[in-house]
């Protein structure tokens, strides 16, 4: 699976672990999401900067092919 679908799915897990946590008074759940939200928007950056390098590299082939 994609970094970015990846980290979007984590992302809104953790939305949904932090609301529950909040939702309950549990402040370690809250964390716990608030930490997977970070973590999904760090692999969604990570899948955007792979498809950079993967554009460049497109790019590049195409250049040097000219």
């Amino acid at each position: 699976m994609d970094d970015k679908i990846k980290g979007k799915a984590s992302e809104a897990a953790g939305a949904v672990r932090e609301k529950a946590g909040a939702v309950t008074g549990n402040e370690k759940m809250e964390a716990k999401g608030d930490a997977q939200q970070a973590k999904g928007k760090s692999q969604q950056a990570v899948g955007k900067a792979k498809d950079g390098l993967n554009d460049a590299k497109d790019a590049a082939k195409k250049a040097v092919g000219r």
